[in-house]
């Protein structure tokens, strides 16, 4: 397979999180998006949206949006599983990944920035955009697993909630929030952390990194 990301995207950081947990060997191509590689007419043939990432499957098949990328991985390579058995936690598990790559990550990505700034806001003024958006949305998800134990974020084995929260939080952390109001997600991202696939997974230890 091969991965069409970027080494800063929370999306693309998704895709390899979960394929390192299904033990999925792949290759990556990588799209500075702040050059807009992404918008050229031939990565536009393989994603319309001109976002990433886009998984290539080896037939040459390709699936875009992070989330049905996880979904499909699952439904495909089933074991070890992202979702729980019991239906109820499935639904709340699906719930705060999708808080995350519904609600949060797409309003403080490089493309809503820029249109920010475009408005006539200053980079100060989008950056606290940024910022306030990361903390109301990451506000309500710590809420959201405030009553189950741990250490992950639901349970004792890492679920698709994990695999979009511990990108989320680099983002965070990138635009300056204040991370000691969330201890319960701090501590799911420990346990994440602790993990050879998450940690490989890191943007810093991307072929593309700067």
């Amino acid at each position: 397979m091969r991965l069409h990301g970027f080494f800063r995207s929370g999306a693309s950081y998704r895709v390899r999180i979960a394929l390192g947990m299904k033990g999925i060997a792949f290759e990556q191509t990588s799209y500075m998006l702040r050059r807009g590689d992404q918008r050229q007419p031939a990565y536009l043939d393989m994603n319309p949206q001109g976002l990433v990432p886009t998984l290539e499957l080896d037939d040459g098949t390709r699936l875009t949006q992070s989330v049905a990328i996880l979904e499909w991985l699952e439904e495909t390579h089933p074991q070890p599983s992202m979702l729980p058995s019991d239906p109820l936690q499935r639904a709340r598990v699906r719930a705060f990944a999708l808080a995350i790559a519904c609600d949060i990550h797409p309003v403080q990505n490089l493309g809503v920035l820029n249109a920010v700034k475009a408005l006539g806001h200053t980079e100060a003024q989008v950056n606290d955009w940024a910022k306030r958006v990361n903390s109301d949305g990451l506000d309500a998800c710590e809420k959201m697993i405030a009553g189950n134990f741990g250490p992950f974020c639901f349970g004792n084995q890492p679920t698709m909630a994990d695999i979009c929260l511990v990108p989320q939080l680099v983002n965070a952390r990138r635009f300056g929030c204040d991370m000691t109001r969330w201890p319960r997600l701090l501590a799911a991202e420990a346990a994440c952390m602790a993990l050879p696939y998450f940690a490989a997974a890191a943007p810093e230890l991307q072929p593309d990194a700067e």
